[in-house]
């Protein structure tokens, strides 16, 4: 829809933008609104911003208005900087011997989003005059049946963030810590990648020709593959050690820019896309466990909140820089581009590896 309603080309991203924007202004509010009312009534109203700003892009597609879409989406970011604590809340709800698993199995209810929303989106895309009308009324409903299912969920009392944003050490010296920083590379860059890569594929797709429903069908996958491995990345990272579970998602990240620069045929998209999803995830869930390890029951929303900002910044960043290279310079000179990030990420996994290995012999 950005890409029919943009004044210019370019500038068809910034709806995709304006939401990773909205989500990096929007992580200190969250992390305050969570340390005074709690998780659960910050949480509900994390699903009343989704649905109000659902229905502010449903305005925008009525008027065919560019800028009521993107300030929707740039409101909704509110929403996604809540969505972005459910991992937490899920690991620190759980017993400490299960909270890798309880991390993928988070990410794994993302598979809902993939076959009902895309399926949805595709499906109701012309039922009305107005193209995917009824896509943002959905995402309305369904925000207000997100806030009903809340009110069901028992967080225990003591778990709630009672304390004081300021307790514990600095953020500076949690920041410092090997151990986070390359929590926060694997988390920032690892969804940088993924979406530089996925916010340029419907472009670039459209550019070559194919159909909306063969980017549906990609998109579909794409998503499937981000969240279904986290029925299992968490027990995968308890056998075979975090650090080579995100190793891995680097080499999947490799591989699937050498796919996508061997063509633009519809499979070549789909596989691409397929190894980007399960890189993402095996970065993304490993980067959060490792970030776990890195500060204390008392000092959890700063670090939170610090490598929240950065996942944040690094999307702003390349959902805006997706849109213009992909229509500027095309579909090869993306990927290429690309390439930086996963070797700076593959380096920093490299590092920290040797790190830990060094410290454990000397020990």
């Amino acid at each position: 829809m950005g890409l029919s309603l943009a004044p210019a080309s370019w500038m068809a991203t910034l709806p995709v933008m304006g939401y990773v924007v909205g989500g990096a202004f929007s992580t200190s509010i969250v992390a305050k609104s969570q340390n005074y009312f709690g998780r659960k009534i910050s949480c509900q109203l994390g699903l009343l911003v989704a649905m109000l700003s659902a229905l502010l892009c449903a305005y925008a597609a009525i008027s065919q208005n560019f800028w009521p879409l993107v300030t929707g989406t740039f409101i909704a970011g509110y929403y996604s900087a809540n969505g972005q604590l459910y991992r937490f809340a899920a690991a620190e709800l759980t017993d400490l011997s299960q909270r890798d698993k309880a991390v993928s199995w988070v990410l794994a209810g993302g598979i809902l989003g993939a076959v009902i929303g895309l399926n949805q989106a595709s499906w109701t895309r012309n039922l009305f005059d107005t193209e995917f009308l009824v896509a943002y009324l959905t995402l309305s409903i369904a925000g207000l049946i997100g806030i009903v299912v809340m009110q069901f969920i028992y967080f225990p009392p003591e778990l709630k963030t009672q304390h004081s944003l300021a307790d514990g050490r600095p953020l500076k010296v949690i920041l410092q810590q090997p151990v986070f920083m390359v929590s926060i590379i694997g988390a920032a860059l690892g969804d940088g990648v993924m979406n530089l890569l996925m916010a340029a594929t419907p472009l670039a797709m459209q550019i070559c020709g194919l159909l909306f429903s063969d980017t549906a069908f990609v998109l579909e996958w794409h998503v499937l593959d981000m969240f279904s491995p986290g029925f299992f990345t968490g027990s995968l990272i308890q056998r075979f050690w975090v650090l080579k579970i995100m190793g891995v998602g680097v080499l999947l990240n490799f591989t699937c820019i050498a796919i996508a620069l061997t063509g633009t045929d519809l499979h070549q998209f789909f596989i691409a896309l397929f190894l980007l999803g399960v890189g993402w995830n095996f970065l993304f869930t490993g980067a959060t466990s490792l970030a776990m390890t890195a500060y204390q029951p008392n000092e959890r929303d700063k670090p939170k909140t610090a490598i929240n900002f950065f996942v944040f910044g690094t999307m702003a960043f390349t959902s805006f820089g997706s849109g213009a290279l992909v229509t500027s310079h095309g579909w090869s000179i993306l990927n290429l581009g690309s390439l930086t990030p996963v070797i700076v990420t593959g380096l920093a996994i490299f590092w920290f590896a040797q790190q830990r290995k060094e410290s454990q012999t000397t020990s």
